[in-house]
């Protein structure tokens, strides 16, 4: 495995270097204002990008040439992706190389499980994935953040919130109180780990597993490979078909708990995000869930480059278009299409999903969940792009999912 090395010098200040326009504090309510600050224009090409960034994204592509090839069908369907400041403070300075692709691009991913019956302040960042490609763009590695890892949560002028010790996954629900909404909460979020990790980030996205559904139904289904069978803590099945417990429930019929049986099996949407989400009954609860997650993303790339969404103008319109429900990103001030060219060489097959604390649940002594130092002396390898060589001296590191 190749040693990789930064592109970028080391952060010798605290302050942002850049800034994006801000999203409404509701999601999917469409575009929102900056104050004094610089907006950013809507652009009409290669945004393709915005959905092949989200998740590991970029390695969805073949070719940057295939992409630009639809700009056409690219441009009516992009419209109802938001774009936002996700990052706030916790952005690259410019000692980090501020807005330059020229070395390691780090992005924070953010899964919310948001339904139209909760407020937009009244949620939690569940999923947390750092998203890390080296400074020769030629692999990427997804790091999830324990849900339940104890942190401090730094003071929050925008919702309110004084500062405090809590759950990492708290920190989004302190920043979108009080008006801060969706884009608060991934600010305070991006704070939080940057002062855990001293990460800083290139850019961030919120994803919306209510609406990923729709996305996996876009590309059909993909291949998942179930370790442990686990009976669904959300969703029965009534006549054979599929609903939410509660749905069931008030149906008056006869149900049943929907079982994902071990083995490898192509999966519809509802099937394939109701696994990601399950801890409970896992042999490794929460630890599991990762995996899976990131197994699910790992799958959505490949079925992307493997059955020809990128090159076909009607899959690919519809798969943005479902995109569109489902996510809002800030890309740090970068022009989309710069970040297509730089990571137009990253595909499925190069995605390397690692774990931290081995996997397993590490007390800090008082029965809370920390990070141990293994799991630091990682996050310090991304800070520095020396990942590879990391994981190359520590192999334990890497998740045994394929």
């Amino acid at each position: 495995m190749p040693v990789q090395t930064s592109g970028r010098p080391q952060s010798q200040d605290h302050a942002p270097s850049r800034s994006s326009p801000a999203i409404p504090s509701q999601p999917g309510s469409g575009g929102g204002t900056r104050g004094a600050a610089k907006k950013r224009s809507r652009r009409k090409d290669p945004l393709w990008a915005r959905l092949t960034l989200i998740f590991g994204a970029v390695l969805m592509m073949t070719s940057g040439l295939a992409i630009v090839g639809s700009k056409a069908v690219i441009g009516q369907a992009t419209g109802s992706i938001d774009q936002g400041n996700l990052l706030g403070e916790a952005g690259k300075t410019d000692a980090e190389g501020g807005n330059s692709l020229d070395g390691p691009i780090d992005m924070l991913l953010l899964g919310v499980d948001a339904r139209e019956r909760w407020a937009a302040d009244d949620v939690r960042s569940d999923s947390i994935i750092i998203l890390h490609i080296p400074a020769t763009h030629d692999q990427a590695y997804l790091i999830s953040i324990p849900r339940d890892t104890e942190a401090q949560i730094p003071p929050f002028k925008k919702s309110g919130y004084r500062g405090g010790t809590d759950k990492i996954n708290a920190a989004f629900q302190a920043g979108a109180r009080n008006g801060g909404g969706w884009e608060g909460g991934a600010q305070l979020m991006a704070k939080t780990i940057k002062n855990m990790t001293g990460i800083s980030f290139d850019g961030a996205a919120i994803i919306n597993f209510g609406g990923f559904k729709n996305v996996i139904d876009a590309l059909g289904t993909v291949r998942i490979c179930v370790s442990h069978e686990v009976k669904s803590h959300h969703m029965s099945m009534v006549d054979g078909k599929p609903m939410w417990n509660a749905e069931a429930k008030k149906t008056g019929k006869p149900y049943t708990p929907v079982v994902h049986k071990k083995g490898c099996r192509e999966m519809e949407g509802w099937e394939a995000l109701d696994y990601s989400r399950q801890r409970y009954g896992l042999p490794k609860g929460d630890y599991d869930r990762q995996q899976n997650q990131q197994q699910l993303i790992k799958a959505m790339a490949r079925k992307a480059t493997q059955d020809g969404t990128l090159t076909n103008p009607i899959k690919l319109n519809r798969l943005i278009k479902a995109a569109g429900k489902a996510f809002i990103l800030d890309t740090g001030g970068v022009p989309i299409e710069d970040f297509i060219f730089t990571m137009k060489g990253v595909t499925g097959n190069d995605l390397t999903m690692l774990r931290t604390n081995g996997g397993t649940f590490n007390s800090n002594g008082s029965g809370k969940e920390a990070l141990n130092p293994l799991t630091m002396e990682m996050f310090t390898a991304v800070k520095d792009d020396k990942l590879a060589e990391f994981v190359f001296a520590n192999p334990s590191v890497l998740s045994t999912r394929k």
